[in-house]
């Protein structure tokens, strides 16, 4: 049912029914985009930045593709 909720939705237009879940889905969302070197647009930037704001202790790691 989740998936459906946020179909092809960015963090700007949909996040996890569960707060608790906001940190590690954005930092997996900044991850993918940094490995595969995608853009995101303002509104996408913008949310990011207000999820990682309540999330001090949240560390973004990935492997950039090849």
């Amino acid at each position: 049912r989740s998936n459906r909720s946020k179909a092809d939705q960015d963090p700007a237009q949909w996040l996890p029914p569960a707060a608790e879940a906001h940190c590690r889905y954005a930092a997996e969302w900044v991850a993918t985009k940094l490995r595969w070197s995608l853009t995101a647009d303002e509104a996408e930037v913008t949310a990011l930045r207000e999820v990682a704001a309540g999330c001090p202790d949240q560390t973004v790691t990935y492997e950039p593709a090849v």
